[in-house]
């Protein structure tokens, strides 16, 4: 997997400072994106061992609330099975923050078994994740006024509580 950036002081994507790494590579190619440079599965830089320590140690000041995932399109297989060992990593050193992740995919059908981005990586995906923002961006559904999203169709999900529940249950604000 490349990645395209790390922000390692990040405000717009979710509750809190946090850490946020955009990965490389989409197939969406949503008309409007903000971020159409990484489309590319090659763009960027190779996400390397060294890259998940800088992202680990970035997330260790008290003052960050946790990590997001954007891209490109986390979601996208290859990118999943990549992002599992950092997930891991964070889930075992940073028990207390959360993880959002923003993906083009809806929880529901794209990401449930037989949907068209699940592969043997997305359950495990899944329950590491605290809130999911999916739906792809709809340009003509944009609007600047919604908070941590793009376009009025995408969602903001609470995954344990959806996935507890079996059926898509909507984060809360201020929930984290």
């Amino acid at each position: 997997m490349n990645f395209a950036s790390i922000k390692k002081h990040d405000v717009a994507n979710g509750p809190g400072v946090r850490v946020s790494l955009f990965v490389s590579g989409c197939t969406h190619r949503c008309k409007g994106c903000f971020n159409a440079e990484a489309w590319d599965f090659s763009y960027g830089s190779p996400f390397t061992e060294e890259t998940a320590r800088e992202v680990l140690s970035a997330l260790a000041p008290e003052y960050i609330a946790g990590l997001s995932l954007l891209g490109g399109e986390p979601f996208e297989p290859c990118n999943q099975r990549a992002l599992l060992p950092l997930l891991r990593a964070f889930r075992s050193r940073y028990p207390q923050k959360n993880v959002w992740c923003y993906t083009g995919y809806t929880m529901d059908t794209d990401l449930a078994a037989g949907g068209r981005a699940h592969c043997e990586a997305t359950e495990e995906m899944l329950s590491l994740l605290d809130v999911l923002v999916d739906g792809e961006f709809i340009e003509e559904q944009k609007d600047l006024k919604l908070r941590f999203r793009g376009s009025a169709n995408q969602r903001i999900i609470d995954v344990a509580r959806s996935r507890a529940a079996g059926e898509v249950r909507l984060w809360k604000d201020g929930a984290y």
